[in-house]
């Protein structure tokens, strides 16, 4: 631990006193231990003087310069450096003698300090120091002649320097966060928002804030911050005249300071009975100009009267410079951005059809930020013997050139779909004319064919994501779909081919079609969005629109998704006075190979919501036996139901439906036959099975009993 210097104040005080010479050579020239040093001049100019410390004999020369500094009378320095600590604060003494010992103690040549001065009328002040340590060929310090000067106007000059350049860095920094903030300011109401929200006002020195714009000849105040209450109705809108002090800002483009509000009032008396709202201090009312145009004035106010010096006035007007250009450039997008919405919301149907035997449902939104512009569409078109198409695209990018590609693509598709054509159909010439535009976007699509009086759902999908099915009991299922490549992108690489799916969509059963801006968000995996989705949709109202509301504020737009989103809901009424039943059905091409695999995936899925437990495999076998056979014995598809029926114990019915009128035979393979065991299979796995006709061909059913969940909990 350092030990504390000795107290200046105490009799026979030496700075040297305790300290070891340091060892080695000296720094400063050698000097006669006893010459007197005749200095070459005494200065009194600037209240300087000089001072020569015989440290060995305990003297302190002071010359008149000195004596003046410390406000002494020759006749009251006896020439001790005891005698000046009447006149040095003991605070001060002691920072001196720290700084005096330190160097000592250092070797150093000299040392330098500022202390204070109690003058004989009470008052203080600074003075400064500075000698030159003289020491003997082993390192002794004896003598220090120095100088000592009235320093008080040096620091205040250095206080208002640095009070200065602390003004000015503040300044800056309220320019640059101004201007940070306003940078990622898009739109008008992104500008007020930042002028108006937290630490809005504060980022302009001011305790309150109002800004106004002239709107076709008027001025309208647009945002306030800061008041005492609210702007009052009738200052919202007024001409551009001198009544009041923002409209006057604008329409005589000069500023005006004010200093008070009793002068702001006695300026406008207008404001008079809504003086309680005004702050009562300063106030500058600015015009905003860019390109010589005036677009509004804006108003700051302060709690506290003040003058305006001129950097005070330098940093309003630049602040309003920098809300200037801001507000420009917002306005300029707002034209913009209310050209393409209007544009893009030409390009969308502007009602739609009615459905029979259902209804549905769309919302739209557009991006949060940006240009709220982007090529997702959605339709419904009636289409021939009472069916219904329904889609939902997107076109690559977020521009005029997406709506307008989106567009053009909206209509050719309608037109397609509206000649009857098979869904595939449809997706190959849609992509060929995207194709054909020779524009260097693509697009994404989902197109289904729904008959929703046999419920039947035709679907193809274009790299598009797939539909989501919610049936009467809650239970959601994404189905696989199989799928081409986007538009136009098919057509380019030559693999334009697109196909088809059948579903069907059970009464009580809702469609969900959408784009990925209500599953993806950045950062965020899609599938985490699709899980979120089921989860809404379980567990949103049974009402279509309320339910289409609902997935459009929490999934959308309370996370602000920097997409744009469409979504089309399809419902299709359940019949009056039966009891909806859990179930699925599926249709199997004659030429697909990969559709039995694909049954057999949805029926697995279908399974485990329903809890079939143990069950599930049994099924899973006879339904591809079942489906091995019509496709295998017959020149027709398969269509494969499955319904969970009613009761206790529970039981799940599988039918395969073909349309062959050859009745299927039971056959006994030999040992090393390879084909003829699947009924022998569906016989030994299913607790009934059986056939019966159906129009044109038939059905082959089995039954399986299902236990009861171990909770008690039903599917």
């Amino acid at each position: 631990m350092a030990e504390r210097p000795p107290d200046p104040s105490a009799e026979g005080y030496d700075p040297r006193a305790d300290r070891a010479a340091p060892q080695g050579e000296a720094t400063a020239p050698r000097v006669p231990d006893r010459e007197p040093i005749a200095l070459r001049e005494r200065l009194s100019l600037n209240r300087m003087g000089t001072f020569d410390w015989d440290l060995d004999g305990g003297v302190m020369e002071l010359d008149p310069g000195a004596l003046e500094v410390f406000d002494l009378r020759p006749d009251e320095y006896d020439g001790a450096p005891m005698s000046l600590i009447s006149r040095v604060p003991p605070e001060d003494g002691l920072r001196l003698d720290a700084a005096l010992s330190q160097s000592l103690q250092d070797g150093s040549a000299s040392y330098g300090a500022y202390f204070r001065v109690r003058c004989r009328d009470g008052t203080r002040r600074w003075t400064h120091s500075q000698g030159r340590i003289l020491r003997t060929p082993q390192g002794a310090a004896y003598r220090i002649i120095g100088i000592v000067r009235e320093a008080t106007g040096e620091l205040a000059d250095s206080a208002l320097l640095r009070s200065l350049q602390q003004e000015r860095q503040r300044q800056t920094v309220m320019v640059q966060q101004t201007t940070a903030a306003l940078a990622r300011a898009l739109s008008v109401q992104d500008v007020t928002r930042v002028l108006t929200g937290t630490g809005g006002a504060r980022r302009f020195g001011a305790d309150a804030l109002v800004l106004g714009l002239v709107e076709s000849g008027r001025f309208e105040v647009i945002a306030a911050a800061g008041l005492e209450g609210e702007v009052p109705r009738n200052m919202l809108h007024s001409g551009l005249d001198d009544t009041l002090p923002l409209s006057d800002a604008a329409r005589s483009r000069q500023p005006h300071f004010l200093s008070t509000r009793g002068e702001l009032i006695a300026r406008y008396p207008r404001l008079r009975p809504y003086v309680e709202v005004l702050p009562t201090g300063n106030a500058a009312f600015l015009p905003l100009i860019a390109q010589d145009t005036v677009l509004g004035a804006l108003g700051l106010l302060n709690h506290e009267p003040a003058v305006h010096s001129p950097e005070a006035r330098n940093l309003a007007l630049a602040l309003a410079g920098v809300v200037s250009q801001s507000l420009q450039r917002a306005t300029l997008f707002d034209q913009e951005r209310e050209f393409a919405t209007g544009l893009q919301a030409a390009m969308l149907p502007r009602r739609l059809p009615p459905i029979a035997g259902g209804e549905v449902t769309v919302r739209y939104h557009p991006a949060s930020v940006g240009r709220d512009i982007g090529g997702d569409w959605y339709d419904v078109i009636a289409l021939p013997q009472g069916r219904t198409g329904l889609v939902v695209g997107d076109v690559q990018g977020h521009d005029t050139h997406a709506a307008a590609v989106m567009g053009q693509l909206r209509i050719a598709l309608r037109a397609y779909a509206s000649e009857g054509h098979a869904p595939e159909t449809v997706l190959v010439r849609a992509s060929r004319f995207l194709a054909e535009l020779e524009t260097e976007r693509f697009a994404t699509c989902t197109y289904v064919q729904a008959d929703l009086e046999s419920g039947a759902l035709r679907l193809a999908r274009a790299g598009h994501l797939g539909p989501l099915v919610c049936n009467s009991s809650r239970h959601v299922d994404w189905p696989e779909i199989r799928g081409g490549l986007p538009l136009g992108l098919a057509t380019g690489f030559g693999q334009d081919h697109f196909p088809e799916t059948q579903l069907f969509l059970e009464p009580g059963s809702t469609l969900l079609l959408c784009t990925d801006g209500l599953v993806e968000q950045p950062g965020r995996d899609i599938s985490d969005g699709m899980d979120a989705l089921s989860a809404a949709v379980r567990a949103g109202p049974t009402e279509l629109e309320a339910l289409a509301d609902r997935l459009s504020e929490h999934l959308w737009a309370q996370p602000g998704s920097d997409d744009d989103m469409a979504l089309l809901l399809l419902h299709r009424s359940a019949v009056p006075g039966e009891r909806a039943t859990p179930r699925l059905r599926l249709h199997v091409h004659q030429a697909d190979p990969a559709g039995a695999a694909e049954v057999r995936s949805a029926l697995r899925r279908t399974l485990d919501q329903w809890r079939a437990g143990a069950v599930s495999h049994d099924v899973e076998v006879a339904a591809s036996e079942l489906i091995a056979n019509a496709l295998t014995h017959t020149e027709s598809g398969a269509l494969v139901s499955m319904e969970l029926l009613p009761g206790s114990p529970r039981r799940i019915r599988l039918e395969v439906e073909d349309r062959s009128s050859q009745w299927p035979c039971r056959r006994r393979p030999g040992e090393t036959a390879t084909s003829g065991r699947g009924l022998m299979l569906v016989e030994a796995l299913a607790d009934r099975w059986g056939a019966e006709p159906r129009g044109a061909g038939k059905a082959l059913w089995c039954e399986f009993t299902v236990p009861d969940p171990p909770n008690g909990d039903q599917a």
